[in-house]
């Protein structure tokens, strides 16, 4: 099986359309990471009891020694600069500590990830690095030798949201710490709706069926659809499936396509949203983001980081809200909440201080209200539960009408089903993409699974 995953890992490095959501990576943010989770909420422990405690000794094993870390993580005026306010952050207590943090695009560290393992030589790699929640699974179980457990690190992981955990847990075993929010939001414009006679009340804590009816309303009101998506792309199908807390892989790592209600369930409200003209589809990402700047339709629903492409229309401050998605009705687990987008830091085993890492992580990342405040401002937003405590994150928000949005977005990040990556996550991705196109076009849906998974075990039997 890891001999199977390699092949395909290697293979497909720089053909996977991973994407930093939420960070601004190099991608193309057509195929959004962390559609799904990596393992089931039971298989996400929080660390051992005191675990909080147990950091402490690391400050005082480092405290005289090399206190330097190398980090390698993507976009300057995102992940850059969480890591260098945390840096500042670690410094008021360890003023000999030190960050060396390259610029590093995540296809670049996806590909010295990979010739380092399979050279067996690690030396090249940092002391941390970030890595794309959805990748997670596969390379730690392709590249085991990489990255280092953190489940008794000090690391409490109870104070994340166990959806978010879950992506880099592995047979039960923490090997990232969570950073950016991928929480689903559903972003509306309220002057649209108004139009039509409705309020962002009227989009809270509803099912699909409820949102296509509220969808025909601004539609024949408007001439405006809810929202659009990109064809070919399974973005928001992802998302539905996750906020069951259903996945395109059992337990096991075999497929769950053809036997998939919760697939089907979905795949049919897609094609019904679209039926209904309440969503349409476009041929680009830029087109998708233009629709909704420019008002071609009244919102989108997605990660959260796209409130950042929303508030470009600095002319329609004060006419958006958001709320949490529709639930999918008839599916067993259904909730009004999802992820889509997102990333995790990763200690190497190469690390030669790991106590120091883990102490450095522990203490800014998974404990610094004051470092969640500092890089607010640029739009990352935690997935730390106590953060949104914080005055910073409780601010009211002009542009989404004076709603403490920062607060919001991590309430719904704690309500996220967990659901099961898997290892060929992008493979299942890619192949359901097609079947929902196909679909839409008029091929038999059984059909469609079918064709899906029979491709999805073919990469498997590689």
């Amino acid at each position: 099986m890891k001999r199977k995953i390699l092949a395909a890992l290697l293979a497909s490095t720089m053909v996977l359309s991973l994407v930093g959501c939420g960070g601004g990576s190099s991608e193309t943010p057509a195929a959004p990471a962390a559609d799904s989770g990596a393992a089931t909420e039971e298989a996400a422990p929080a660390a051992d009891g005191g675990a909080a405690e147990e950091a402490a000794p690391a400050a005082d094993a480092a405290a005289g020694g090399e206190e330097t870390l190398t980090v390698w993580c993507w976009d300057p005026a995102f992940n850059l600069n969480a890591m260098y306010e945390a840096e500042k952050v670690y410094q008021k207590d360890h003023p000999n500590f030190k960050l060396d943090v390259i610029e590093t695009p995540w296809d670049d560290i996806q590909t010295k990830l990979s010739t380092a393992a399979v050279s067996g030589d690690l030396s090249t790699l940092p002391d941390i690095f970030l890595m794309q929640d959805n990748a997670f699974q596969k390379n730690v179980i392709a590249f085991p030798d990489v990255c280092m457990d953190l489940t008794n690190s000090g690391i409490d992981y109870s104070q994340f949201a166990a959806g978010k955990t879950a992506y880099s847990v592995i047979d039960g075993k923490n090997y990232g710490v969570p950073f950016d929010n991928g929480a689903v939001v559903a972003c509306y414009r309220t002057d649209v709706l108004e139009q039509a006679g409705l309020t962002i009340d009227d989009f809270t804590d509803i099912t699909f069926d409820q949102y296509i009816e509220n969808g025909k309303k601004v539609l024949d009101a408007t001439g405006k659809p809810l929202i659009s998506m990109q064809a070919g792309e399974c973005d928001l199908i992802m998302m539905m499936l996750q906020s069951a807390g259903a996945s395109l892989f059992n337990e096991d790592g075999t497929a769950n396509i053809v036997n998939n209600e919760t697939l089907k369930t979905v795949m049919e409200t897609y094609k019904s949203l679209k039926d209904a003209g309440v969503l349409t589809e476009v041929n680009s990402w830029d087109e998708y983001v233009g629709d909704f700047v420019s008002g071609n339709v009244a919102g989108t629903i997605n990660g959260c980081w796209i409130m950042a492409s929303i508030q470009t229309a600095e002319d329609q401050k004060g006419n958006w809200a958001i709320t949490n998605m529709p639930s999918l009705v008839g599916a067993s687990g259904a909730t009004n909440y999802s992820n889509n987008g997102g990333s995790s830091w990763a200690v190497t085993t190469k690390c030669a201080n790991p106590d120091l890492a883990c102490d450095f992580l522990a203490k800014t990342f998974a404990g610094s209200t004051e470092l969640y405040d500092n890089i607010l401002p640029s739009g990352a937003l935690a997935t730390w539960a106590p953060a949104g405590d914080s005055d910073a994150y409780g601010a009211p928000n002009d542009f989404f009408g004076g709603d403490a949005v920062s607060a919001k977005i991590v309430d719904f990040a704690t309500k996220v089903p967990s659901n099961i990556t898997g290892a060929y996550y992008y493979e299942a991705r890619n192949a359901v993409a097609t079947a929902i196109t196909n679909y839409i076009n008029g091929s038999d849906l059984a059909t469609e699974l079918q064709t899906a998974e029979t491709t999805v075990n073919s990469y498997m039997q590689q």
